[in-house]
């Protein structure tokens, strides 16, 4: 639907567009699906609107591809309605127009069931693997190894739908003729892969591909759910998922704005940034800029790649949506735990460089450990003081706090809470998301050790003053420590606001010399304020409540 007022590019200002892999609908997304993508990109963006940027993130569903369709059939369920091509057909035209110099038909050899009656599609082939061996391999990739597979290449192949063995046949189709292309690719990743600090997965998975040498890449599938190819000749067929997804970024955008071209076509004023697991790399860092590149038109090219690796469960097996292994987003729905706790807990533990495992006695451990104990403890120990009534506290008003510069304790803290705010923002520009929670949750840990040390509750009754300095300037860390974690857990942040009686609004500018503020925490908040009430932020997860979820959710899904 159309905004009434939507964001465009700014001059001056940081344009950043965000896009996050489209989830598709063959089942309801794992929570590697949601840390892999979708949740990335939410912190993305949200960083980018606390820092003032001017962005906007795009995402939507893929409802195409193989998966898609293959599913109601193996469940004997109703088939998926055509709802979608509409939006995306206009662009997909568009690119087809200015990709005639570097596209060819090429007649190739394809499985063909007998019993079903047709050509099989990538996704509708399994076998083993012929490079590591794996006996479920699908027919367009190998899930144990990464490897990209034509389904020829399978060894024992079989129809996922009926598990007969398929004949070959052949088969017309359209295919993209990267070799065409590799000059400008190549510079493009060498260039952009540095300058934008493409994550050392997305350089590996693409310097991989180009090793193998650079191939013509079939664009086209003989099936039913898709977008259908705009030809007489290829009617019957329609596009390949993996060459019409990434366009649905942009069509997806031209929902939101007709204006979607100073978006998509003004490279030298909005930045690109993607989100994704790393089995999606080589289709956004070879084959998406590659479409754009031959189009000869002015795209706005990826910038930046953020890529995960794998979440297993239990350190078993990796997340998976097609074969219904993993903890669901219906099942996390189901639990009494909050979402601000499950973001936390898939961010701290986000696989940027390695695989990780979720772990309910971790879930159990992060959450009153780090949650509990350090980050609630902290803002309640604050606010509850405040709010206490005066001659126990400061009856819920903000104290004046003359003399902290010459604090000691306090000024050794503001330096403390400066530089982790400064390696904060380092981490964030840089998309190490995690490494940027990590620092959020260090400031923290410093305000209660601040606390502890200053023995404030002593100094109530001995030096007021001085314990007016001490709590004004924790609160000012409290107000702090909700900004820079808004992007991770919202309504945690909303809820520290409202505790404080404040609207919330987040920020974290360059322009209002916020960064700078944080190392004088005593003058964030304007003495005489008055808070709202306290409440506490996190609940105990028990022993016994682990081990009914255990129990529960057993890690499958059919």
């Amino acid at each position: 639907m159309e905004d009434d007022d939507p964001k465009l590019p700014i001059s001056g200002k940081r344009n950043i567009l965000i896009t996050s892999a489209l989830p598709y609908v063959n089942n309801v997304p794992h929570l590697g699906n949601i840390i892999g993508c979708v949740l990335s990109a939410d912190v993305y963006a949200r960083y980018c609107r606390l820092r003032g940027y001017n962005a906007i993130y795009i995402c939507g569903t893929d409802e195409y591809g193989t998966a898609t369709e293959l599913r109601p059939k193996l469940l004997r369920r109703i088939a998926p309605q055509e709802k979608s091509a509409t939006s995306t057909m206009p662009f997909i035209k568009k690119f087809m127009t200015g990709l005639i110099l570097v596209l060819t038909k090429n007649t190739i050899q394809q499985l063909y069931c007998d019993t079903c009656n047709k050509f099989l599609a990538d996704r509708l082939v399994e076998g083993s693997c012929p490079l590591c061996k794996y006996d479920s391999a699908r027919g367009d990739q190998c899930e144990s190894c990464g490897k990209l597979l034509n389904p020829t290449e399978l060894i024992a192949p079989r129809c996922k739908v009926c598990q007969t063995t398929p004949e070959i046949r052949d088969t017309d189709h359209l295919f993209i003729d990267l070799p065409k292309l590799k000059a400008q690719l190549e510079g493009y990743i060498n260039e952009t892969s540095v300058r934008g600090s493409w994550s050392r997965n997305a350089v590996q998975t693409t310097n991989a591909w180009l090793r193998e040498g650079l191939q013509q890449r079939c664009i086209t599938r003989d099936l039913k759910w898709g977008v259908p190819v705009p030809h007489e000749k290829y009617k019957d067929k329609v596009f390949y998922v993996w060459f019409d997804a990434p366009i649905g970024y942009v069509s997806i955008t031209s929902c939101y704005t007709s204006e979607w071209e100073q978006w998509w076509k003004n490279p030298k004023n909005v930045e690109l940034y993607q989100f994704m697991g790393k089995d999606n790399v080589p289709f956004h860092t070879v084959m998406f800029p590659s479409t754009q590149l031959g189009t000869r038109e002015n795209w706005t090219l990826m910038k930046t790649v953020s890529v995960t690796e794998y979440l297993t469960y239990k350190a078993v097996r990796k997340f998976s949506k097609s074969k219904g292994v993993g903890l669901f987003g219906n099942d996390v729905k189901d639990t009494n735990i909050p979402v601000e706790v499950w973001r936390y807990y898939l961010l701290i533990n986000r696989p940027e460089v390695s695989d990780t495992s979720f772990e309910w006695e971790d879930l159990q451990a992060k959450l009153n450990d780090e949650l509990l104990k350090n980050l609630g403890n902290f803002v309640n120990r604050v606010v509850s003081f405040i709010a206490k009534p005066e001659n126990a506290g400061y009856g819920s008003i903000i104290p004046d706090a003359p003399g902290a510069e010459s604090h000691q304790l306090t000024m050794s803290l503001s330096e403390k809470v400066g530089n982790l705010v400064e390696e904060y923002v380092e981490a964030m520009e840089k998309v190490k998301l995690k490494q940027g929670l990590k620092t959020a949750m260090l400031i923290s840990g410093e305000g209660n050790a601040y606390l502890q040390t200053s023995e404030f509750w002593k100094l109530y009754k001995e030096d007021k003053p001085s314990c007016a300095i001490v709590i004004r300037s924790a609160a000012g860390l409290v107000h702090l420590l909700a900004r820079l974690l808004e992007p991770f857990m919202p309504s945690f942040s909303h809820e520290v606001f409202k505790q404080l009686n404040l609207p919330p609004h987040f920020s974290l500018s360059d322009e209002r010399a916020e960064v700078l503020q944080a190392s004088r925490p005593w003058e964030i908040l304007p003495p005489s304020h008055r808070i709202g009430t306290p409440q506490p932020l996190f609940k105990e997860l028990k022993d016994e409540e682990v081990q009914q979820y255990k129990a529960r959710f057993a890690g499958s899904q059919v």
